[in-house]
């Protein structure tokens, strides 16, 4: 079955996981209505496709939204793209393509392309510290009074990583990110960098930063009872 052979009626996540689409990771942006930040500009947080056809997305975000919210996104390798969420789950949406059937073709030669692409050997990081995308999108932010609020991974290296968060932290902020403590050094579109105290082993990344996503698919800060207390006292330091 083509990836243009499906129906453009809108689906649930769970019918599109059995539809012909493209299992890709790319990285992208996109705006949610009536959420803007203090100069009142809509806000603009990051992304990550997890399945892709031309009629619809799931994506990994830090702020879910509703359903029927209207939204603009732009990715990487697509392009810009409008939409509106069909379903939501915690951390993600299935977004619903509102695009022309010339851009669906261009998408689904796209993702043809990147299919193929797949199967080649990965393309080595000649940086020193090399930035890798989490298997596990999602983490926690800790914050030095214990606060504890979710996050999206957008990259992350073995001194630092770049984070999307409904939060929006000053320079200088300490925090932890999953477990590795470390402070806000540059805010940027869609989200802010954060310079780990420690440098970390980088086959340990995953293990310490990213933290499985719980609870409802709001992506607000959740109240702490017991913060880890051993994280607020490397802050305090």
């Amino acid at each position: 079955m083509g990836l243009l052979s499906q129906g453009i009626s809108a689906v649930s996540t769970e019918r599109f996981l059995k539809q012909r689409a493209v299992n890709i990771a790319v990285n992208g942006h996109y705006t949610l209505p009536n959420w803007y930040d203090p100069q009142g500009k809509l806000r603009t947080f990051a992304c990550r496709t997890t399945r892709v056809s031309p009629y619809r997305m799931m994506v990994d975000v830090p702020v879910v939204g509703k359903v029927g919210d209207s939204l603009t996104s732009y990715f990487r390798d697509f392009g810009k793209l409008d939409g509106h969420i069909s379903d939501t789950r915690p951390g993600g949406f299935l977004l619903e393509l509102d695009v022309s059937y010339a851009t669906r073709e261009r998408l689904s030669n796209k993702l043809t392309w990147l299919e193929e692409k797949q199967k080649d050997p990965a393309i080595i990081d000649l940086r020193r510290h090399p930035r890798v995308v989490p298997a596990q999108s999602h983490s926690t932010l800790t914050l030095a009074d214990g606060a504890i609020h979710t996050c999206f991974i957008i990259d992350m290296s073995a001194t630092g990583a770049a984070v999307s968060a409904e939060l929006q932290p000053e320079i200088g902020t300490p925090l932890a990110v999953g477990t590795c403590v470390g402070r806000v050094t540059r805010i940027f579109a869609g989200g802010f960098a954060v310079k780990f105290v420690e440098k970390l082993n980088q086959n340990d990344l995953d293990r310490f930063i990213a933290r499985p996503i719980t609870g409802s698919a709001s992506g607000a800060a959740k109240a702490v009872s017991e913060p880890d207390e051993s994280l607020v006292e490397k802050m305090d330091a």
